[in-house]
């Protein structure tokens, strides 16, 4: 149990912390009324590439990095503590991937905002289940669903103001990277007595009816601005 406790506080460490940096910049803007919008990706532009690897980092009002924070933390703690062995690697594949693709495909205008990367850690949890079919890793696809499977709507053009081609592309990086690290073995054997990969199946799909009835779908938000700054315009 103590080994799970260690194992645990590991796993909520760096996502916080990361969390702390993406509300760091978000303030350090608004104190000094400055706006890293030109630090988003902005596809097909050779001074768009710089986006892949800051774009995420920025967010168009605390509006926008409040919704993205919950989600943010529930999937990066899921993969670090599931799949630590391969955690560093499949987020690394997931955000260069990500970017890469947004830069490659999406619209012209600057892409900002961490949840492409989240759609595509979600997507990594859920998959994974669906690739290595083993308890486990099944039992952490359902987490999913029963968490945030409101995300889903995210990847249709239903809002011409958010970057829902990033969230189709972080699903998709998702998708890979989960394949890629499918023969993977992560899991490690549990000394918890009484414990099993049965109990964990069991755990999940006995949650009260009541739960599953009342949560709310999670929003998503991966904005983008026009890019007319680089004509010396300010974004909208």
């Amino acid at each position: 149990m103590q080994k799970d406790v260690i194992r645990f506080k590991e796993s909520v460490f760096y996502p916080i912390g990361f969390v702390v940096f993406l509300w760091a910049i978000k303030i350090y803007e608004s104190l000094f009324s400055v706006d890293f919008t030109e630090y988003g990706i902005l596809p097909e532009k050779v001074s768009g590439l710089k986006g892949i690897i800051t774009g995420p980092l920025v967010h168009g009002d605390f509006n926008h990095l409040f919704s993205n924070t919950i989600p943010l933390l529930i999937s990066a703690i899921g993969i670090i503590y599931f799949y630590r062995k391969i955690a560093v690697k499949a987020i690394l594949i997931i955000y260069i991937a990500t970017g890469l693709g947004v830069w490659i495909a999406a619209r012209d205008a600057y892409h900002i905002g961490i949840s492409g990367v989240v759609y595509g850690l979600v997507a990594f949890l859920f998959f994974s289940g669906v690739f290595r079919k083993d308890t486990r890793s099944i039992a952490v696809s359902l987490i999913v669903i029963f968490l945030l499977g409101g995300m889903i709507y995210g990847i249709f053009p239903t809002d011409s103001k958010i970057s829902w081609e990033s969230h189709l592309i972080g699903a998709l990086s998702g998708v890979f990277a989960s394949f890629y690290f499918r023969r993977v073995d992560v899991f490690e054997p549990t000394d918890v007595p009484g414990f099993s990969d049965e109990s964990i199946i069991t755990s999940v799909t006995e949650l009260p009816e009541d739960i599953v009835k009342t949560s709310e779908p999670i929003s998503f938000i991966y904005d983008f601005k026009p890019s007319g700054k680089r004509n010396g315009e300010k974004p909208s």
